[in-house]
């Protein structure tokens, strides 16, 4: 059984339809990667799967209970974490407490709370930050402490929404690096990516939106060779031999 379903989901805005019957599995351990134009429903889709919004129509199952109903904080506590497009530390604390805050939703106290802190920070290379106030810290290093908060509430699965964007390719490679390592640590992870030679290189299965639609999903092979994807992100299908 996959990890999380996402079934005919629709979102409505108004007489918007920001997504239509939009759906996927998401198997454990893997890395789904999802792409598409501007305004395809990316962010959308993570916002219905992790209860910012409820579907208009459908529902979505993480380990075969239905979420669909639920608030961000309860499908938290069940092990779902992201992060977001635009990076929001707690700009006046240190990048410690930024991770112990998050350490909290588990920790039965601020020690079992701030050991965890530790632990995260070290295996995301923040560790020699951590006494810094996290707004002084570089883009590259926000986008990682953002991931390490997410990763202190304990997830089995990572929303990541653009935790590579405006990088450096120093930067990059570190983030990659750490995506890497909680792959390995068995953590399943959707992906929300421009950068395609990253989400090419990361992902096990890609998921292709458009228009709030799903218009493929494959491999990164498959997906790179779609007339459909190409259409979709260079308004013609005959660069696809380019």
């Amino acid at each position: 059984m996959p990890l999380l379903s996402v079934r005919q989901v629709s979102r409505f805005f108004g007489g918007l339809a920001a997504l239509t019957e939009v759906s996927l599995d998401v198997r454990k351990g893997e890395i789904l990667g999802l792409i598409g134009p501007n305004g395809a429903g990316k962010t959308t889709l993570f916002n219905v799967i992790n209860g910012f919004y409820a579907p208009s129509r459908g529902d979505v199952f993480f380990k075969e209970k239905r979420i669909s109903h639920l608030k961000p904080n309860k499908i938290c506590a069940m092990g779902i974490a992201r992060t977001f497009q635009v990076v929001k530390p707690l700009r006046r604390m240190t990048v410690l407490d930024n991770v112990v805050a998050s350490a909290f939703l588990r920790a039965k106290n601020k020690s079992e709370a701030t050991e965890k802190a530790f632990e995260i920070l070290r295996f995301s290379g923040l560790y020699d930050d951590r006494d810094i106030l996290s707004k002084g810290l570089p883009l590259g290093k926000r986008k990682r402490l953002e991931i390490a908060r997410a990763l202190a509430t304990g997830p089995e699965m990572l929303l990541l929404d653009e935790s590579f964007a405006g990088l450096n390719p120093t930067e990059l490679n570190e983030s990659i690096a750490v995506i890497k390592k909680i792959k390995d640590r068995g953590i399943t992870m959707m992906v929300i990516e421009h950068h395609m030679k990253v989400i090419m290189s990361i992902s096990d299965r890609i998921v292709v939106l458009n228009y709030g639609e799903k218009i493929a999903e494959g491999t990164p092979a498959e997906v790179g060779n779609n007339p459909l994807v190409i259409t979709a992100y260079l308004g013609v299908a005959e660069n696809a031999a380019n």
